[in-house]
């Protein structure tokens, strides 16, 4: 029975060490990763935002999302500025592929037209799917707007490619891109002020 409560002992010993231990090894990374994490997403929010001489994140707003499930969600719009004039906007949004959520952050010219998309995150399927990512299928949407392109895919009668094999993904892509094009017209001036 001693034998029984000293290994006891023991092991809870070294379990509230190893917890003591884990908290710490926290406390110490938990800004160092948050930092990363923050010029991981402003250099997403740069690719995509025309030239501007602020910190995007410093100057974003919280813009409520349409949802018909209840739930309070918002989008973190980043403002970029130029010698304190807007030269546009950038924020993400999201819609439901083929092997789970896509991630699309969109950059705006303060009219509404696309600058640029980068896919933020995904898991479609490589080869098939992920080619979302590639160039030639993100460049097509750069210089349109909802007032000069049908946002769908071509084989839904869109003015966007479809990728062969992988109509899903493209199709969550395009989704995205014209509700934030729906959220930045119907909330454009919160934005823009």
């Amino acid at each position: 029975m001693r034998d029984i409560l000293e290994m006891i002992i023991i092991l809870s010993t070294i379990c509230v060490m190893a917890a003591i231990s884990l908290a710490k090894v926290y406390d110490l990374t938990k800004e160092p990763i948050a930092s990363q994490r923050r010029l991981a997403r402003l250099q997403m929010v740069n690719r995509v935002l025309a030239p501007h001489d602020n910190e995007p994140d410093q100057s974003a707003v919280q813009i409520p999302l349409d949802t018909n499930d209840g739930k309070n969600r918002s989008v973190l719009v980043y403002r970029g500025f130029q010698n304190g004039k807007l030269t546009g906007v950038a924020f993400e949004m999201t819609a439901l592929g083929y092997s789970g959520q896509i991630g699309v952050m969109i950059g705006l010219d303060p009219d509404g037209t696309i600058r640029g998309i980068e896919i933020t995150s995904m898991n479609e399927t490589p080869g098939l799917g992920a080619k979302i990512t590639e160039p030639q299928f993100k460049e097509q949407f750069q210089g349109r707007s909802l007032a000069n392109a049908r946002f769908k895919v071509k084989k839904d009668g869109g003015d966007f490619d479809q990728i062969a094999g992988a109509t899903i993904s493209p199709r969550a892509v395009v989704q995205a891109v014209r509700e934030g094009l729906e959220l930045y017209r119907k909330h454009k001036e919160a934005i823009v002020r």
